[in-house]
């Protein structure tokens, strides 16, 4: 399932623009200022969590870059055991990184593409406490030039150049950069208008993978 966690977070725009500086060799596209068309148009991608998860997505004018501008920010949830129970983003308190459901589950590619963009991130952030930027992030160049970005991974599992398939894993949930809890940033924009796209999640992709293909 998918819905509001609470206020969003710039996972981009901070994290790549503003106090960090960057690496000797850029292995990363750094995000364009978004250009908005007058119609929100939306791009469909695969589910990046096996597990429920939900999202909280930024309202159209809210972050200006792209890749940040009508992104979304996802966690899964648990708590739910049959008829009992709700959804919740952490077991007890949520105040170690552990605690979190989604803290270390794997992070799958919501597309077919080419990946242009990695940057790692070895710090941690306490969860409660608003990390630095830059966090640890995906870039993946579809054959529609449209660029989606997952941001605040931990383990990265590609590299630059390497083709991936939706489903395949990207990394884990990681709790980096401008962050202040465990959670997956995803954003999309396309090349050349710098179009910013709001985030759709195939519902039969989902299905497919929730009941083992």
């Amino acid at each position: 399932m998918h819905g509001r966690t609470g206020p969003a977070v710039s996972a981009l725009a901070l994290m790549l623009c503003a106090a960090a500086p960057a690496p000797a060799k850029r292995t990363f596209i750094m995000p364009p200022k978004a250009v908005p068309a007058a119609v929100i148009h939306q791009v469909e991608l695969a589910p990046i969590y096996a597990q429920d998860f939900m999202c909280s997505e930024h309202f159209a004018g809210q972050i200006p870059y792209a890749g940040d501008a009508l992104g979304t920010d996802c966690m899964i949830v648990g708590g739910v055991d049959g008829d009992s129970g709700y959804s919740r983003a952490f077991r007890t308190d949520g105040r170690a990184n552990g605690d979190w459901y989604g803290f270390g589950a794997q992070v799958l590619s919501p597309t077919v593409g080419v990946i242009v963009g990695v940057y790692s991130k070895p710090v941690v952030n306490v969860p409660g406490t608003l990390g630095k930027p830059p966090a640890a992030m995906v870039q993946i160049r579809r054959s529609d030039r449209i660029i989606v970005t997952l941001a605040h991974l931990d383990r990265i599992r590609v590299r630059l150049g390497d083709k991936v398939t939706a489903g395949q894993v990207l990394g884990l949930v990681g709790n980096n950069g401008f962050a202040r809890a465990p959670h997956t940033h995803v954003g999309a924009w396309r090349e050349g208008s710098n179009e910013p796209f709001q985030i759709r999640w195939d519902l039969k992709a989902m299905a497919r993978l929730r009941n083992g293909g």
